[in-house]
């Protein structure tokens, strides 16, 4: 709830349901996946989030609001998983079938690998289909040596900035769409995501139709071309 561009952006509308929910719903249809927790902070604000998970039924953590490292190590500790996936709750876009293709390709290395990304060696896919995968073990080597804020705030940095300590697999895509923007950050992101919404009237698109719609609505993407991603 305290997002400093949006602020509230994972309750706000989309099409009739919270944005959190309807991402929810689309990880949950993940094959891959068996089990998701909403990790949460512990500030009041976000008293609602819990309230939220608590109508849906959803497994649900509270931890650090700043030092999000801290609070997806101790949600993983807290549910004993074995292999973490991780995806923002500012992607209400995410497809199923991406998320599957990088928990897939991992867990058919996983002996040789640490992490497991689709967005290295460079992005290809639309910022807002990020999803990354990682053994506990990785994630508590991290939550152990890494000790910058900024790069905890994020969860992950530390692997990727130190590639020689880490086996790290990079998944990309058959095109180059890292100029897409699909992430909800501010009230540009907000705009566009709720034109694809309110085209399909549910969330059961995958990206392939999006990208489909897009090709007869160019414009909507220019809504917001021109956000920056926060930087670390």
């Amino acid at each position: 709830m305290g997002s400093t561009r949006l602020p509230g952006k994972v309750m706000l509308d989309l099409a009739g349901d919270p944005m959190l929910v309807r991402c929810m719903r689309r990880i949950q249809r993940c094959k891959t996946i068996t089990k998701v927790v909403v990790a949460t902070t512990i500030h009041s604000a976000d008293d609602r989030i819990v309230q939220l998970s608590n109508e849906y039924g959803w497994d649900c953590y509270r931890g650090s609001e700043d030092d999000v490292l801290d609070r997806y190590y101790k949600a993983d500790v807290a549910h004993s998983a074995d292999v973490v996936i991780r995806i923002t709750s500012d992607c209400p876009m995410i497809d199923t079938a991406i998320v599957d293709r990088v928990v897939k390709e991992f867990m058919e290395r996983r002996q040789e690998l640490d992490y497991a990304c689709n967005f290295l060696p460079k992005r290809t896919f639309p910022r807002g289909l990020d999803t990354e995968v990682m053994h506990f073990e990785t994630l508590e080597r991290v939550w152990r040596a890494d000790n910058d804020p900024a790069s905890r705030e994020h969860v992950t940095p530390y692997i990727y900035r130190n590639p020689s300590r880490f086996r790290i697999h990079g998944i990309m895509g058959e095109s180059d769409q890292s100029s897409l923007r699909w992430t909800v950050d501010t009230a540009e992101d907000l705009v566009f995501v709720r034109l694809i919404y309110e085209h399909f009237g549910h969330d059961h698109f995958s990206s392939q139709e999006v990208l489909d719609v897009l090709a007869d609505h160019t414009e909507w993407s220019d809504l917001n071309c021109s956000v920056r991603q926060k930087s670390i």
